[in-house]
Formats: structure tokens, sequence, C-alpha cells
């Protein structure tokens, strides 16, 4: 049985920003996307490699390309971002990810990606981080990160993470406050940590990470797809999230597009 996309609409009171979207030589708004990656490769002290989950990246990256959106890769690093092995065997095989596996323009900007420290916010339309375990040592402590996700919110512009990437966020402030203080989020379970064994290993959990932070934290069962939007805030569960999530923000940024 397929599993059933599942997103929780938050509606608040106070109605975000419009974004001023970018005009093509046509005249067409062009949705101008910023995705993020880890730099980081090693599984704290278990002497294996990590990075970032493929599919969560690879799903969002053609959701917003068939969406005719022009997407920005960028890492702490520049270059290839590391790809976790396990995001890459045989059971965890997509069809994006077979998609990327035959895309040379994808993987030729995967492996050339920007320096997270040469872009800024007031270039782009939102910004989305992917997961996998490798942003919670880098991009979770990043200065470049940390600022650049305030200025895209403090700017009025929606924000996106997957998995273990809603955890880049410990450190982001709104207000001189935690960003999620207050806010409905989901991410990667204490639950599903446990089930890959890395309870122990990992520097933070993102579920009590969240919850230490203030935020009202979502889940449904481990491994079901799952995403929330509160505001201008859109979180994603699990690596099956991959996909809602994109599409959640993607729906968010056309209605815009549409009203402005």
């Amino acid at each position: 049985m397929k599993n059933r996309l599942a997103t929780r609409r938050i509606v608040l009171p106070i109605k975000p920003k419009q974004t001023k979207f970018h005009i093509n030589r046509k005249g067409k708004k062009l949705m101008k996307i910023l995705m993020v990656l880890t730099s980081h490769d090693i599984l704290g002290n278990t002497g294996r490699k990590t990075g970032f989950w493929l599919e969560e990246f690879a799903a969002p990256y053609y959701i917003f390309r068939d969406a005719d959106a022009e997407v920005t890769l960028a890492t702490p690093k520049g270059g290839q971002p590391p790809i976790d092995p396990k995001s890459d065997l045989p059971e965890n095989q997509t069809p994006a990810m077979d998609r990327f596996k035959q895309d040379e323009s994808a993987k030729h900007a995967l492996a050339h990606t920007v320096r997270l420290a040469d872009v800024r916010a007031e270039d782009f339309d939102t910004v989305f981080y992917p997961g996998g375990h490798g942003p919670m040592w880098d991009l979770a402590e990043d200065p470049d990160s940390i600022a650049l996700i305030e200025s895209f919110y403090d700017s009025g512009k929606f924000i996106a993470f997957v998995c273990h990437a809603p955890g880049v966020l410990r450190h982001v402030k709104h207000n001189g406050e935690p960003l999620v203080n207050g806010k409905h989020v989901t991410g990667f379970t204490n639950g599903e940590e446990e089930d890959v064994q890395l309870t122990k290993v990992v520097p933070f959990l993102v579920e009590d990470e969240m919850l230490r932070l203030g935020a009202i934290f979502e889940k449904v069962r481990n491994w079901q797809p799952f995403a929330v939007v509160d505001g201008r805030l859109v979180t994603g569960q699990n690596p099956a999230s991959s996909t809602v999530t994109a599409e959640t923000l993607l729906k968010q940024l056309e209605t815009e597009m549409v009203a402005v």
C-alpha cells in the first residue's frame, strides 16, 4: 500500500509578508530557490561516513525544477557535498534518485555547489535544507547558515527543512527568541533515530532539541510522510517526507505569486 502524504496547515492570524518575486525577460515571475546541503562526512565517533540523504535532495530538486524554478545549490565548503552511503543502498532507491543519476546537468550542479558564505537571501525567494545526519554537525553550528536563515525569515520569506535539517534551526533567532519557539514543527523523531541505532551517536536529537527550544513538535508514525506549515516555516519529518515538504513549500510560493 502506498503511504499517504500528510500535511498539516497551521494558519496564523498574522499574514506573512509577500515575497517580491524575480521577473524573467518575458515578464514572467520566476522562482529562485536556494538549496543548502551539508559538507560534513564523518558520523560522530563511529568511523563511518555520513552526509546528506540523496532522496531528500533529489525529490525536492526535481519538484522545483519541474515547476520552472531556478535552483542554486550551496554548501559550507563549496564543491561536491558528501552523499550518505546508506541513502544510496539498493533498498533506498527512488524514481527521483534514478532520474538524478541519469542527469548530467544535475550531477554537475551538485559537484560545483557555491560556498554558503557567498550567497545572500535577497537573491532568492526561498531556501530549502535537505537532511541527512551531516547537517547536525556543520550547518547546525555554522554562523553563515544561521545568519542566512535569519535573513530569509526576517525579510518575510518562506524557509523549509526536512528530516534532520530542522536541527539547523537550534541557534536561529527571531526577535531575540529561538525562531521555533511557540511554532508547530516536525522533524526526525526520537523513535526514528532509535530505529537507525544512532541515538547515542548524534550530537543532539532533533525532537528533543525542538522541544527544548519551545517548539510544538508534531509527528506521525515512524517513516510515514508528514509536513507541517506554521506561518513561513515549513518542516518535514523524515526521508519519506521529502516530496510532500517540497510540494508544500512550492504551493505556498505559487499562492503568493498569484497574489502579488
